[in-house]
Parts: structure tokens; sequence; C-alpha cells
């Protein structure tokens, strides 16, 4: 079992869902009989029990094998923890149910008149069921990993030549290719080499809608192909792919330390030494009362009811399961203390480029000069820009392929270093390039074309012009495009009270404008990728606790500065040391899912907290028999129940937590 449920760890050790329920059904089935024939049940409901040879002694005989079958497993549970000089939960129940026993067994001998062989059965039949819901909350807790396991096919389909055949993953290299059927998953990354297909990664990022893949794009182990087949050349395996990464995160994450289990585990060893001072007190004083067989009833139900379950409880599931709903909706959490501070951040600083921005330009606007048409500029200037390497020449190309303008062919082709491109179109120089290519080329610029191109310009977008034949066929406006979601981001932290500023290695130019159009609060502009660390620096004076969001490679050091470092858009690195959360989506609204899901992690956390340690401070002393004059006596099974009560009430709390949403629609 993994030690994710750190205080079920010890206590459940080599123990098992299936193991709990066998147990608890044996031991209800045998509990009945003893119920049934017992000398007090009978006398409380009024009725008789056939009698035959040996009847008498049938609730000691089973509830003996009750206590060696059901309750065994307690007794060793204690042993253990006493080796480790760490008594706890399962030394409170041993002590309880051999207490209990040794009262019974005294009274089947005529040493006492009280008879409670059926609150030993019902009670260590009660425990065992405790045991069992909570095993199989811890279980369910796990889902995140075991549905990530999952993912992964058990062979492959190798290609090797025309020879295609099905092989263990086990037997997979980098460099193989492998065929990916419609409908099949991913058998490790890799690098389409041939094909086109839709492919789901909801499992691995969160995001629901398909991803088309062609020839050169990354795929990764575990994600759907649909609507065609690819040939993937595979460039990682085994525990070095991503989907292996992301399993290491959430088992990491699971078992991370937490301050308010911290204070759980404090209070849950405190509570086993408060049980066992009332214990003794309420012995010794019922003892010398005179009343010796309750003094031994009433210590068993005080250290019955004691036990920490539900504290042992209350964070652990809570962890494991906050940790599932951040791995299902691509919210990666590697420190549990990180996920911990998010949720009282003042200020959230988001790095530019490539986080509120796409990081690549795109064409943002264009205007056509008299005589042109747009479809015609975008024509030209696509066609000059189809062989050039330079990101602004290739975000025309992308442009002029999404709105489905005509191809035109261009011969000599000419990359004029400082200035653009110029290239044969139909038998005309056309020339792309920026504010020096008019003056060379002495261009007069149309005054409906010049009033907005000044706007771009004070907008910090980059201004290009088309010329053909020293004539102006039009201008583009090309920027690092701004990710549609970022503005929702933005509004959303500011919904929760967070300001929210931006760190950027562009001019003020470009910063200002970014950040008027989202919404931002502060801006440091033109700041060197060896400088942000310390930009962070100055966003935390006064105390302010910030965390930082970039991209994990070049914002490592403000990421290891802020009070929390987020990655974003990590998609298949998940080995980036410098955060304490991993956003798998680039979706920066990702950030504020982060934040609600450590607001309710934290609220569920502080309830179950309350809600253990209160029930105990109550019950201690109604079970010691502090009431008994008033006509309050707790009898050992209904302290059990209220026990297991706790401890299920406590478990469904934090499986209310599942409801929480955090899923956004993407834009």
């Amino acid at each position: 079992m993994m030690s994710e449920m750190h205080g079920s760890h010890d206590r459940h050790a080599g123990h098992s869902v299936a193991m709990f329920r066998g147990k608890f059904w044996l031991s209800f089935a045998l509990t009945i009989p003893v119920v049934f024939w017992s000398p007090d049940v009978q006398h409380w409901l009024g009725y008789t029990a056939p009698s035959f040879p040996g009847s008498k002694f049938i609730p000691a005989i089973l509830g003996t094998v009750v206590f060696i079958y059901g309750g065994m497993v307690f007794v060793r549970g204690a042993w253990g923890e006493l080796a480790d000089h760490k008594p706890g939960m399962m030394t409170l129940i041993s002590l309880a149910i051999v207490v209990a026993f040794g009262t019974s067994l005294a009274a089947t001998f005529g040493l006492f008149e009280i008879d409670v062989w059926w609150e030993v059965a019902s009670l260590i039949t009660i425990m065992i069921l405790g045991h069992w819901l909570e095993m199989r909350a811890i279980s369910q807790a796990r889902g995140a990993l075991n549905a990530l396991a999952a993912l992964l096919p058990d062979t492959a389909e190798l290609v090797k030549g025309t020879d295609i055949r099905s092989v263990p993953l086990s037997e997979l290299r980098v460099g193989d290719i492998v065929l990916v059927r419609p409908g099949a998953r991913v058998p490790a990354d890799g690098t389409v080499a041939e094909g086109s297909a839709d492919v789901d990664e909801s499992m691995i990022t969160g995001e629901s809608k398909t991803v088309p893949k062609v020839a050169g794009a990354r795929v990764i182990a575990g994600t759907v192909a649909s609507g065609g087949s690819l040939r993937v050349s595979i460039t990682a395996t085994g525990e070095q792919t991503a989907l292996s990464g992301i399993m290491r995160l959430v088992a990491t994450a699971q078992a991370s330390g937490s301050r308010t289990q911290a204070l759980a585990d404090r209070a849950a060893a405190i509570l086993f030494y408060v049980a066992v001072v009332s214990g003794t007190i309420t012995f010794t004083y019922w003892w010398f009362s005179g009343d010796r067989e309750h003094a031994l009833i009433r210590t068993a139900t005080v250290l019955i009811i004691a036990c920490p379950h539900a504290l042992g409880l209350a964070i652990p599931l809570v962890i494991a399961i906050s940790t599932s709903i951040g791995a299902q909706n691509g919210l990666l959490v590697k420190d549990r203390l990180a996920l911990e501070r998010v949720r009282n951040l003042d200020m959230v600083i988001f790095d530019k480029t490539g986080t509120l921005t796409r990081g690549s330009p795109a064409v943002s606007g264009f205007a056509a000069a008299s005589g042109t048409t747009e479809n015609d500029l975008m024509a030209r200037a696509a066609a000059v820009e189809s062989t050039s390497e330079h990101p602004l020449g290739k975000a025309i190309v992308a442009e002029a392929k999404r709105r489905g303008v005509a191809q035109l062919s261009a011969t000599n082709f000419e990359a004029q270093a400082g200035r653009g491109a110029k290239a044969l179109v139909e038998s005309q120089n056309v020339e792309i390039g920026g504010p020096r290519l008019l003056t060379e080329a002495k261009v007069t610029v149309p005054p409906e074309i010049e009033k907005l191109t000044t706007t771009w310009t004070s907008d910090g977008k980059t201004v290009l012009y088309a010329v053909a034949q020293d004539r102006l066929l039009g201008a583009f406006a090309v920027e690092d495009e701004i990710r549609p979601e970022s503005s929702e981001a933005v509004a959303e932290l500011h919904r929760l009270g967070i300001r929210v500023a931006m760190i950027t290695g562009d001019s003020k130019t470009v910063a200002g404008s970014v950040a008027r159009r989202i919404g931002i609060d502060e801006v440091a502009a033109e700041v060197l990728p060896a400088d942000k660390a310390a930009a962070v620096e100055k966003f935390q004076t006064g105390g302010k606790k910030v965390a930082m969001v970039g991209d994990g490679v070049n914002d490592a050091p403000a990421l290891a500065t802020a009070n929390v470092g987020i990655a974003i858009g990590a998609g298949t690195d998940v080995a980036i040391e410098s955060a304490g959360i991993v956003l798998v989506r680039s979706d920066p609204r990702d950030v504020v899912g982060a934040i609600e899901l450590s607001r309710a992690t934290y609220r569920k956390m502080i309830q179950n907290l309350v809600w253990a340690t209160a029930y105990n401070l109550v019950a201690i002393p109604v079970a010691a028999g502090l009431f008994v004059r008033r006509g309050l006596d707790l009898p050992m099974s209904v302290g059990a129940i209220a026990m297991s009560a706790s401890t299920i009430i406590v478990a469904a709390n934090a499986q209310l937590l599942r409801r929480l949403k955090l899923q956004r629609e993407t834009v």
C-alpha cells in the first residue's frame, strides 16, 4: 500500500479491502447466534432461545472464534505499533477488545455476573466494518493512479519494413515505428512519422476536445487515436514517458507532507495518551466504587470510543482525493505545501510569452491599399513567405491558410537581412518588410493605411508592408497572440480578490498594450531572464504572498523564488523541478482551478479535524460513565458504532470534495 495514506499505512500494512470484507461477513454471521443466545438480549426482548445440551456455551464459543478470527488483526497491528514505540489506533482497539474478551471469559467462569459475549462479538464486527469502509474509501481515493496505470495498452504493433507484429511494451525501443490504429491507445511517447488522426488527450491534459495530429506532431503514451491511423516514431518508453512522469507526480503529491496532516498526527498521538489516562481513571473509579463488572466494561468502552480513526483518516483521505481531482483536471500537485499556500495568495505573477500569449507570432490585422483586394494581398504576401523560415513570415503563411486563400507560386526568393524578403510572384517583384522597406523603395502610404499602422505600432504590434513594383499592396499587424482565455483567467483571479502582475522581456509599449487588453494590475517590462527572480522579490515586498506562473524552463529561478511556483503549458515535460504545481494544459485559467482546489481542500481538512476532535471530547466522558446517574450509560457495542460512525462521517465528508468542478470549456 502506498504511503500517501500516512496514518492508515501503519494500521493496514499488508491488509486489503477484500480481506476486511471477508472478515466482516463471517464475523457478522457468527455474531448473530451469539446475540440470539445471549441471556441479556433474551431478557430484554422477552423471548427464549431454543435450548439443547451445550447451547448456553454458544455465545462463549462463537464469541471466542470471532475474537480470534476477527480481532487478531487488530492485536497484530498493536504489536507492530508497540514494536515501533508508536502506540496508536491499533493499540487502543486491541486494549479495548482484550479487556472486553477478558471480562466475558471471566463471566463465563462465574467470576462476574454480567455476560457480555454479545458485546464482544458485535464490537469486533463493527470495528471490522469500519475498517472495511475506511479501506474502501482509501482505495477509491487512489483512483487517479489506477486510471492512469490502466491507460497503457498491453502490446504495441511494431512496424519493421512491410511486416507488422504485436510485441509487449517492454520490447519497444527509442526509434522504433509503431502503428496506432483508429480507437487504439498510443503505446509510448513519440512523433508522428506518417498519417493523421484526432487524438483524445483528456486523461493526460484534462482537455475534452480531441487534438488533430499530423506528421511531425508529438503524441503521448496512453492517448487514443480516432478518425485515422498513425505511424509513430518512439521517443520515450517505460519510466521516461509523460504518463509515467505524471504517475510519479501524483504518487509523490499524495505522499508529501501537509501542515494540517502534521497537526492531525499530533492530535492522534495525544489522543492515545488521553484515552489511556481516561481508561485508567474510569477503571480505578468504578472498581473502587464496588462496580467491578462495569469498571472493566466502561474502561473498554472508553478505549474503543477514543480510537482516533477519524483523526487518522481526516487529512490523508482529503489529500488523496484532492490530488486525484487535480490529476483528472490536468493539475498536478508536486508539493502538498505548495497547494496549501495557494489559498492565501495576494498576487499571481504571469510570465507573458508562452503563458498569457501563445509564444509565437500571429497576424492580428491587415489592410489592403486601394486597387488591391484583401485576398490578393494575402495571397501575394503568403507566396513570398512560403519558403521563409522567419517567424513573422510563417505567421503570414499560417493566416493565409486559415483564410483559405488561393496559393500562388513564387520564384527567385531572397531573404534580405534586416529588411525582409522578396520574390517573383506572377511576373511581379513583391517585397515584404518593415518601415525601412518603405523608405528605401520611396513608397507613399495612403492616409487610411497610415492611421491603422500608427495604431498598431502604439499597441506594440510589429507592422509589415507588402510592396509590388514600388506600389503599396497593403500592411499587416503581427504580434505574439494573446491566449483567448487569458482575460478570463485575470477576471476570475480578481473575483477571488487576487491582484495580477506580468513579467516580460518585451518593451514597455508591448507590455502595456497586453496588460491593458487583459486587465493586468502591475507590469514589469524589459526584464532579462536572469533578472526575473529579482523582479519576483520586488513583488513580494511587504510580506505579499505571490505565485509565479511560467514555462518552468526559462522561468526556473523566478518559480523557485516565489511563494508558489506554477509551471504552465508543460505538456509532456513533467520533470519541472522548480515548480510546486504543474498545469498540464496551456490554460492560465487552471491557476484559478488550483486556488479553488486549495481552498476547498483546506475547508474539508478543517471540517474533518474539528469533527474528529469534538467527537472525542464529548464521547469519552459519556463512555466513562460520567452521566450514569442521569440515566445515560453507553454499552460497548454502541461505543463501537459511535466510533465507526465518526470515521464514516469523516470519510463521507472527504468524498464530497469530488463534487468540486474545476474544468472549464476551452475558448
